[in-house]
C-alpha cells in the first residue's frame, strides 16, 4: 500500500507555565483568554496555580509556545 506511512506516536512534553507563554507572547490576560478561547478567570486560575489546562487547552499552550506567529495569526 503505497503512500501509507506508520503512525508514530511519541510523547508530548509538557508546556511552560501560563503565565510564561503569555508574557512570551507580551499579551495581557484578557488578550490570551479571547486567544485561547477561555475567560479571564481561567486564566487567572491557571497562572495561579487554582486549575491545570485541559488536554486540548495543553495543545494550543504548546503551539502558542512552539510557534508564537502561528498562534497569533490564528487569532
Amino acid at each position: 500500500k503505497s503512500g501509507r506511512g506508520k503512525l508514530v506516536i511519541r510523547q508530548l512534553s509538557e508546556p511552560s507555565s501560563v503565565r510564561v507563554i503569555r508574557q512570551k507572547l507580551d499579551l495581557t490576560q484578557s488578550a490570551f483568554a479571547g486567544l485561547m478561547g477561555v475567560s479571564v478567570r481561567t486564566v487567572q486560575d491557571w497562572e495561579q496555580g487554582r486549575r491545570e489546562p485541559s488536554g486540548t487547552a495543553k495543545s494550543l499552550l504548546r503551539i502558542a509556545e512552539q510557534y508564537p506567529e502561528a498562534f497569533l495569526q490564528v487569532a
